[in-house]
């Protein structure tokens, strides 16, 4: 039986709660929730929307990438914002982040995020055997 484990990245911010970056259970990666958190200082790097969703991105992508794989694997993401009114900038950020294929999404409008946030995303990714 293949239990799952815990994944993390020295390139992507600590968790801020009791959780951990991700779960890597056989060959998918079931990422928590990124805040636009700069991991070198913990900050929130939050000029405008798309700076905070670029920045998510990048520390989901981190943290697939300490286990082989990259935010072009993604099943399944969601994009969380305080900011509903803004997904027009949201989107065209996230866009920018896939070259090809996108992944199925969701877009939730919520009251808060952790840290003053406008923006989380996460990810259920593919994590490709060593074979392929």
């Amino acid at each position: 039986m293949y239990l799952p484990h815990p994944v993390s990245s020295p390139d992507a911010p600590v968790a801020v709660g009791p959780y951990v970056q991700a779960i890597r259970h056989g060959g998918v990666l079931y990422c928590s929730g990124s805040l636009p958190l700069d991991p070198a200082t913990g900050k929130l790097d939050n000029a405008d929307l798309a700076t905070e969703t670029r920045r998510s991105l990048a520390n989901l992508q981190a943290v697939c990438a300490s286990v082989g794989t990259h935010l072009g694997n993604a099943l399944r993401m969601t994009i969380f914002t305080t900011r509903i009114d803004g997904f027009p900038e949201i989107n065209e950020a996230y866009a920018s982040a896939f070259s090809t294929q996108v992944p199925a999404r969701t877009t939730v409008g919520v009251a808060a995020l952790p840290k003053g946030a406008h923006v989380e995303i996460d990810a259920i990714v593919a994590v490709p055997a060593a074979d392929e």
